[in-house]
This record gives C-alpha cells, structure tokens and sequence, in this order.
C-alpha cells in the first residue's frame, strides 16, 4: 500500500494537503459515510444477474434498470436460456422495455452469456481482467461485478464516487474515473472498500447531487474542501484555475 501512495502524486490538487493527512481526513469520511447510509445486504444477487444488471444499467436509470433487470430474468430464467436466445429477440425486449442503446446491450447480454457457458464453464470470472474480456463489461462494471456478485473488497467509480472523491479532494478534480479508483484504494483501508461505493451512491442521491448539492447538511462538510470553496465544480470540469503545483 505505501508503494502505491508513493506512486500517486499531489500534484494536480486544488490545496494543500499530506498524503498523511489526506489518508487520516479519507478514513474519517468513510466513517461517517458508513454510519449515515448504512446498507445491510450489499449483494443484488449472484455474479451473472449482477453483470447483467450492470449492463442494462448504463446511462439509465436506476429504478427503470431494476424494473427491466426483474422483467428479464421473469421470461429467461437463466444463463443458458439468454445465451440461446437471438440477439434480436434480446435487442426487441429490451427496447419495447425502453431501454436506451437496446441494439447494443440485447448483444452484449446475448455474447457475454455465451462466452461465459463456453470459456469459463458457465461460472462468471471472478477476476476484473478475465471481466473486462466480456463484452459490455469496462472496469466499472467488473469492479460492480466483484463487489455486488461475488462480495470481493473493490471500488466501483460510477458517476457518483468520481464526482464525490473529486468533491472530497480524495483525488485531483482532472483525473479520469479509473485514476479516481486508484486514489480511493490507495487512501481508504482494504476492508472498507467494498462499502465505498454505496455510501457514496446514496450520498450522491440525497445530499452531494449533481446540481445544487446540500452542503450545509451534508455531515462531511467539516471535512469536505468543496464545502469550504478549496474545490469548485468549474475545477472538476476544467474550466477553472490550474491545479497548485507541488
């Protein structure tokens, strides 16, 4: 773990912080992220019904997705029923459900289903490179697959997390989400990895949203450099004044 703070810089960041107080400031947040949208049962499912989820998921929705994730596994009860089916039967479920980018995902669901029953005996891999062969499947969605399929310590960097992390200048507001990711595993303790995601997910929801985020109640505003004007959302875009230099 210090090999890998050391090969992150904190060149990029908008104040200035040690890495050492960074790390303390990231393992508080969680805390408090933790105990204000505690979740129970982390999993959505098993691993396949998950990757399926995810694919469904982008750039929708979350109640239609888990409206049309429940409509799909009611008429193709398993693995080996949508590996089977035609891409374009797929293709029309899904857009008579109005899921955006139907054309793609029906095959993607439909190609991914079969590579999983012929190369990997019909067992979702449950390493992220091994996922991110799958179509559909970026590293995102095999970090979703590991940490709501199989319960495995990972950080899905949705929209929610990238924006959120940027926010807690847990990592610099320019990076890219998979940058992000390794900024967060970097910072917050192993066992706590897997709760990332959906403590900032449901905080994204209620508090820090994208528009018109409510800061003044926002229980991490003591710790929240965006809350305190170090981080705007112009610096996030990259619109703003150039990163200090360090």
């Amino acid at each position: 773990m210090e090999a890998k703070s050391r090969s992150l810089s904190l060149e990029g960041f908008t104040f200035e912080e040690s890495w050492e107080e960074k790390k303390k400031r990231a393992e508080k947040i969680v805390e408090i992220l933790m105990k204000t949208h505690p979740r129970e049962k982390l999993l959505i499912g098993d691993p396949y019904r998950t990757l399926v989820h995810c694919i469904i998921s982008q750039r929708m929705r979350d109640e239609v997705t888990y409206r049309v994730w429940e409509e799909l596994f009611k008429k193709y009860k398993d693995i080996e029923t949508i590996a089977n089916t035609p891409v374009e039967e797929m293709q029309e479920f899904l857009r008579k459900q109005g899921v955006g980018l139907w054309k793609t995902k029906g095959e993607w669901i439909v190609k991914a289903s079969k590579i999983i029953l012929e190369r990997y005996g019909g067992k979702v891999p449950d390493d992220i490179h091994e996922l991110m062969k799958l179509p559909g499947i970026g590293r995102k969605c095999a970090n979703i697959v590991l940490a709501y399929g199989f319960g495995k310590q990972a950080i899905p960097v949705d929209t929610h997390v990238n924006r959120i992390s940027k926010r807690l200048g847990l990592a610099p507001p320019r990076v890219a989400p998979e940058k992000v990711e390794e900024y967060l595993t970097a910072l917050i303790p192993k066992e706590k990895w897997i709760y990332v995601n959906h403590a900032m997910v449901d905080h994204g929801r209620s508090i820090c949203r994208p528009i018109n985020p409510k800061c003044e109640e926002c229980p991490l505003r003591e710790f929240c450099p965006y809350a305190k004007g170090l981080v705007t959302d112009e610096d996030i875009k990259g619109n703003a004044r150039k990163p200090t230099r360090r």
